[in-house]
Order: structure tokens, then sequence, then C-alpha cells
């Protein structure tokens, strides 16, 4: 309840009520680019700040090392489960998605944590971009099998198993160039670097921007998710109500997974939520844009509606408050 009553997340259900009313409010899309770049920004300044004072530890090794296994091991199970219930591509598209991570979702665990007093790492902006990118990876090589298996079964029995495969496939290497240089993801690591270089004198130099506005940027973007979100349940109704359990049900096992590691390897309370959620989010920016030409034979309706429509507005009400409250009572 404590949650709920945050006015970020008061704001992004205001967000939610309006769209479902269909109201006109809208969030014009080059604003709601500039907050996002924002918040990335910020957040990577104060995970810089607080590298410049903590340096590279064990605890930094232990959580960054989890961040990649995660990355890895999720979109993987997650194709396994979801293959005998959807289409192929469909089923790497979507483990895609929920392989990589919301940049929205954790910057608004930092703000949560920051409100309870728990302490957690700079480190863990590191982590948040190391996991962006190996779902991609791992869903074009997964696409590219089922495609070449395809043109084998077409070969052999003159009858296509998957559909028609439409325009030139590209390359992995240039999906990984093209996620690595995200200017978004430059964002965050440079100013991460920034913060490092900068140090102390940087904090204070900066705190007007990245600190005293922080809370108000927030709000205002999670306005404009909310109204993104409501635009996606219509889209909602018209799929599986497996698929729904499993947008429910899938970030549930990640977060267990992500705090069983993190209990496993010794990591600390604050850093082992921060992971948690990380697991637990699902891709709706990064991810969706780049299964667009990698996957354009999958529904985009599936893999955004649900983590968009669902996920994303499960993980800000409830899942961050129980991922912390469970990082807490299992490592202290």
């Amino acid at each position: 309840m404590q949650n709920l009553l945050d006015p970020a997340i008061l704001f992004f259900i205001f967000g939610v009520l309006a769209g479902l009313l269909k109201s006109n409010l809208e969030i014009p899309p080059a604003i709601s680019r500039f907050l996002s770049l924002y918040l990335l920004m910020a957040l990577g300044l104060k995970g810089g700040f607080a590298l410049a004072q903590t340096g590279l530890t064990v605890e930094v090794v232990r959580s960054l090392l989890i961040a990649i296994a995660l990355a890895v091991i999720i979109p993987l199970v997650g194709y396994t489960v979801l293959k005998r219930r959807v289409a192929p591509l469909d089923a790497a598209a979507i483990a895609a998605t929920y392989g990589s991570v919301s940049a929205v979702t954790f910057i608004t665990a930092t703000q949560f944590l920051d409100n309870r007093g728990i302490e957690y790492g700079g480190h863990m902006a590191a982590a948040m971009a190391l996991m962006e990118s190996p779902a991609i990876i791992l869903a074009v090589i997964l696409a590219n099998q089922l495609r070449q298996q395809a043109q084998l079964a077409t070969m052999g029995n003159g009858v296509a198993a998957l559909a028609t495969t439409p325009g030139p496939r590209p390359a992995i290497g240039k999906l990984l160039h093209e996620s690595l240089t995200d200017g978004a993801q430059l964002l965050l690591i440079g100013a991460m670097v920034v913060g490092l270089l900068t140090g102390d004198a940087g904090k204070a130099a900066m705190q007007p921007f990245s600190g005293d506005l922080f809370k108000g940027m927030l709000a205002f973007f999670l306005l404009d998710m909310g109204l993104l979100a409501a635009r996606q349940l219509p889209q909602l109704r018209q799929s599986s109500p497996w698929l729904a359990a499993y947008a429910i049900a899938a970030p549930l096992a990640h977060a267990t997974l992500a705090l069983l590691l993190a209990a496993l390897l010794g990591v600390e309370a604050g850093n082992a939520a921060l992971l948690m959620v990380l697991a637990a989010s699902a891709s709706y920016i990064a991810v969706p844009a780049a299964l667009r030409v990698a996957i354009p034979e999958a529904s985009p309706s599936l893999y955004i509606g649900m983590s968009l429509g669902i996920t994303f507005p499960l993980n800000i009400l409830l899942g961050i408050p129980l991922y912390a409250g469970m990082a807490e009572a299992v490592l202290g």
C-alpha cells in the first residue's frame, strides 16, 4: 500500500485510468523520448557516482555475473516453454522480450529502494545494460534455425512448416552492433563513465539535475507509461488466456531464480532486489524495435501487449515491493 501512495506510482495509475476512459490526454512523442533519455542519464550518473566511491569489489563482480547468467537462462527457458503453446517464431519473440529488461521498471525500483532506505550498488545500472542484448542475439539465432528447418522441410516435402520469410534476414553482427550502439544504451554507459570520473565533485554539481528533478520526471514519464499500457489492453482480450497467465507467472518465476542465484553467491539484499526486478521485467521498447526487423513474422500484438499491458503494470504496482520484501527476508 505504501508503494501505491508514492506520487510517481499514483501518476501511473492515473494514466491507466485516463487511457481506459479514452481521454484525449497525451504526452507528445518527443517529450516522452526526452523523459526516457533524462531518466537514463540521471540513472547513469547516480551509478557512476556510487562506483566512484566503492570501486570494483567482489559484490560488483558477483552481481554482474548473475545478471549475465539471467540474460541467457531466461530467454532459453522461456522459448522452451512457449514453443509448446504458440508458433515457434512467436515463442522466440516473446522469450526475447521477457529475457531483456525494462529500464523504467528498474528506475522505479531504485526510487522505491531509496524511499525505503535500502542500500544498493551503483553498478546495478551496468547490470541492466548487460542484460539488454543477449536475449536479442539468442532470438535471432533461434529464428534463423527455425527458418532453415522450414526451408529443409519445404525442399523435402514441398510443404512449408513455417510462414514464408519476407525480405533479407539481418545478420547477427549488425543487430549486435545496433543494440550495443543504441543511443539509450550509450547514454546510460556514458553517463556512468562521467559519474565515475567526476566522483563527489560531479555529484554535487549535478545534484539539481540528477537528484532534485528526478522524482518529478519519473512521475511524468510513468503517466505516459500508464496511457500506453491502457492502449494495449484491448489487444490482449483477443489473445490466448494462457499467454496472459504467462505474463503474470513468468516474472514471478524469473524473480525467484534471481533470488536463488543471489542467495547462492551471497549478494546483498538491495542488489538482489534489483536483480529480481531486472529478471522479472520485460522490454517494451528496445527489444520490440529490434524484433520488428529481426523476426517480422512474429506478432507484435503478442509480445508488446504482454510486456506493456500486463507485466509492466504488475511489476510497477505489486512486483517491486514484493521483490524487495523477499530479498530482505532471505538475505537480510
